[in-house]
C-alpha cells in the first residue's frame, strides 16, 4: 500500500510540474500539488518503524 501512494504522489508531482509549465489550468494544478504532499506524508506516516 506504501508503494502505491508514493507512486500516486510522483504521478501528481509531474502531472502539477507539466501544468506549472503549460498554464493551462491553474487551479488544477495546485489542488494536485497539495493532493501529492498529503500522499507523501500520509506514506511517512503509515509506514512501519523498525527498531
Amino acid at each position: 500500500m506504501n508503494s502505491l501512494l508514493y507512486i500516486v504522489a510522483v504521478i501528481l508531482i509531474i502531472g502539477w510540474a507539466l501544468g506549472v509549465f503549460m498554464y493551462s489550468a491553474t487551479g488544477l494544478i495546485h489542488v494536485l500539488l497539495v493532493i501529492a504532499v498529503i500522499s507523501l506524508i500520509l506514506g511517512l506516516i503509515r509506514r512501519p518503524t523498525t527498531i
